[in-house]
């Protein structure tokens, strides 16, 4: 059970079955119904999104083994729209070292390999016609490093991201008349605290990716 650590009688499970504000409404919210615990919700609930993307985009950053993930952000020109490759084929991984693609619609295949050769995957594509394979190499140390590199910005830009978080609340809580300067340092307290901890969970999931990219 995740509690408020500002606010140890609320918890965040008991507080998203009865909250429906969000920070973007807190202009609307009046002194007299302000509500401290609902406020630092709303930012740990949109430092977990945060956190989720983070993780999602982690995910599209390829490693030694097969991971249908890694074409998630692989885009096909598919009747003049470029369109999501998971959304047109199917993916999956016969082994650890190859990934075999199968377009609901085999005759969008040529453009499937084409957006695939022209992504920064480092993959060449095998079409036989009907599915295509792809033959995930072991990397190169140049290569462990570039994609070292790319997880670190990745990072960086979760953080900025959960900073913009932070940012906007205590920015939305200034517009609130009424309220006192001492809930308000409360709230700045609880923020700050907020941050620091998925500011954490980024650094870990940073690690952990620059570990399984130095597996050989």
């Amino acid at each position: 059970m995740r509690k408020s650590q500002h606010f140890p009688g609320i918890d965040y499970l008991q507080l998203t079955r009865r909250c429906s504000i969000r920070c973007s409404t807190i202009t609307r919210v009046t002194a007299d119904d302000f509500d401290p615990a609902q406020v630092e919700f709303d930012v740990f609930e949109r430092m977990e999104k945060t956190i989720d993307a983070v993780r999602e985009k982690f995910n599209t950053v390829r490693t030694g083994r097969a991971s249908p993930k890694i074409l998630d952000r692989i885009n096909v020109e598919y009747y003049g729209t470029l369109t999501p490759l998971n959304t047109i084929a199917n993916a999956s991984t016969p082994d650890s070292q190859t990934i075999v693609i199968q377009p609901f619609d085999k005759t969008c295949i040529n453009d499937i390999e084409r957006a695939i050769m022209l992504s920064d995957l480092g993959l060449n594509p095998s079409n036989d016609g009907t599915c295509i394979r792809l033959s995930i190499p072991p990397l190169t140390a140049e290569r462990r490093k570039e994609l070292a590199k790319l997880v670190s910005k990745l990072g960086e830009d979760g953080k900025v991201a959960l900073r913009n978080v932070r940012r906007d609340a205590i920015k939305s809580m200034g517009k609130i008349e009424g309220v006192s300067q001492d809930n308000v340092k409360s709230i700045e307290v609880a923020i700050d605290a907020l941050t620091s901890e998925f500011v954490k969970k980024v650094d870990e999931l940073v690690r952990q990716k620059e570990v399984d990219i130095s597996k050989v």
